[in-house]
């Protein structure tokens, strides 16, 4: 009976993503429930006890063909992400730049210092001392459209996270050499492949953005396709990515940084993403919670604890004191580290990167790196959530809110906040 499916039937990508959004609203229900519980807690919450760690209603290889989805959910918040950081903004404001390398430079250094007291050789620890440097920008992004927050804290969190990543991405691919070195690749292997990665990837990213930004201008008047155009743009450079075996983490984060750069009016930088942008949210996170690996993150406790003290101490010291050389207000700097602590998106990519590239050295990072990112994104939401409430930002529905926002446009470093485009 040729006319019947094979059973167990086998699941596809569009079973997955309909899964993922039907387990996500029932997180969303119980977070809107219980008001002290932050969404994206309860996305991941209903992933990890839907999936193979509790009822077991699918498999981790099962997670893995619902892979694309997570491609696209990350690619459009990494480029939505691009958005936020305007170069021509990070040029003329010089406090920006030094906050993000002072901060970047002291989470390296603490969490390479810190793994290898625990005994962790030299490489591994580089490696996830490069990943540590990352932040998530779906957990602020999220955080700050529920919220309704806009202000001189969220944009210029917006910035460092961004700088954070582009960051993250050049000094783990400055690495790679060492790597292939090690696994005794060619020459042209050790020199090609990273550096292939990494300018592949920016031009890649750099001709889609320009080629966003023209086709959009030549059609300005017809607005209503405009979101169409950036989705599609932001699809088209994850393919391409995907053929070239390109970053598909790195393109879309400098497509966004593009559009933004090169606009002089507000075309499509500022576009309105909708509801719509909810559903890779919630997609996303509850992937996060379905593919959390418990007995790694048993295994490996106490350097994933050291990780995430090391890591969480470093951003929030190093954002803090770099920003009080400028004068910068001590709430604003001391919220916006607070804002950087939450990690995903990009370290999964980089800890997949290197589980492909060098499965031996790929596991030992993956176990520690994924432990702490299980702890980072559930402690995460809550901290953003209470640093944005903290931080002195407008937030929507709040009775204070000219108050607040007066009180935040103050002091020297609120005149100059980067802009950053879309909701927030």
């Amino acid at each position: 009976m040729e006319f019947l499916p094979a059973w167990p039937p086998s699941p596809n990508t569009l079973f997955f993503f309909g899964f993922l959004l039907f387990c996500g609203s029932i997180g969303g229900f119980m977070a809107h429930h219980w008001p002290w519980l932050p969404s994206i807690t309860g996305f991941m919450l209903v992933g990890f006890v839907a999936g193979p760690n509790v009822l077991q209603l699918f498999s981790h290889q099962d997670l893995a063909s619902s892979g694309i989805v997570i491609d696209v959910a990350l690619g459009l918040i990494l480029y939505r992400l691009g958005l936020s950081l305007d170069i021509k903004e990070v040029v003329r404001d010089k406090s920006l730049m030094v906050i993000s390398l002072v901060e970047c430079a002291l989470t390296g250094a603490v969490v390479y210092g810190l793994l290898k007291w625990m005994g962790l050789q030299t490489l591994p620890a580089a490696i996830i001392a490069a990943i540590a440097i990352s932040s998530s920008p779906a957990v602020l992004i999220h955080v700050a459209h529920e919220l309704g927050a806009s202000g001189p804290v969220t944009d210029r969190a917006e910035a460092l996270v961004a700088l954070n990543n582009v960051i993250a991405f050049i000094v783990f691919a400055a690495l790679l050499p060492a790597l292939y070195v090690e696994g005794q690749a060619p020459l042209e292997t050790v020199i090609g492949a990273p550096l292939y990665s990494l300018l592949g990837s920016a031009v890649l990213g750099g001709v889609a953005g320009v080629m966003l930004h023209y086709t959009a201008r030549r059609f300005k008047q017809a607005e209503q396709y405009h979101l169409a155009l950036v989705i599609g743009a932001v699809m088209l450079t994850l393919g391409a990515a995907i053929m070239l075996k390109l970053s598909v983490l790195f393109a879309p984060l400098v497509l966004g940084m593009v559009v933004r750069g090169i606009e002089r009016q507000d075309l499509i930088a500022d576009i309105e993403f909708g509801p719509s942008f909810e559903l890779f949210f919630i997609a996303l996170f509850v992937y996060a919670g379905a593919n959390l690996h418990v007995a790694e993150m048993v295994q490996y406790a106490p350097a994933a604890a050291v990780f995430v003290v090391g890591r969480s101490a470093a951003k929030w010291v190093g954002v803090t004191a770099a920003a009080s050389v400028f004068r910068l207000p001590a709430r604003q700097s001391m919220t916006s580290g607070l804002l950087l602590l939450p990690m995903a998106g990009l370290a999964i990519g980089l800890v997949n990167t290197t589980m492909e590239l060098f499965p031996e050295r790929g596991a030992i990072v993956s176990s520690i790196v994924l432990a702490a990112v299980a702890v980072m994104e559930t402690i995460g939401p809550p901290i953003a959530s209470r640093a944005l409430r903290w931080s002195g930002d407008r937030l929507e529905g709040d009775p204070d809110e000219p108050a607040k926002a007066d009180k935040a446009k103050s002091g020297k470093a609120a005149q100059t906040p980067p802009q950053t485009g879309g909701p927030h």
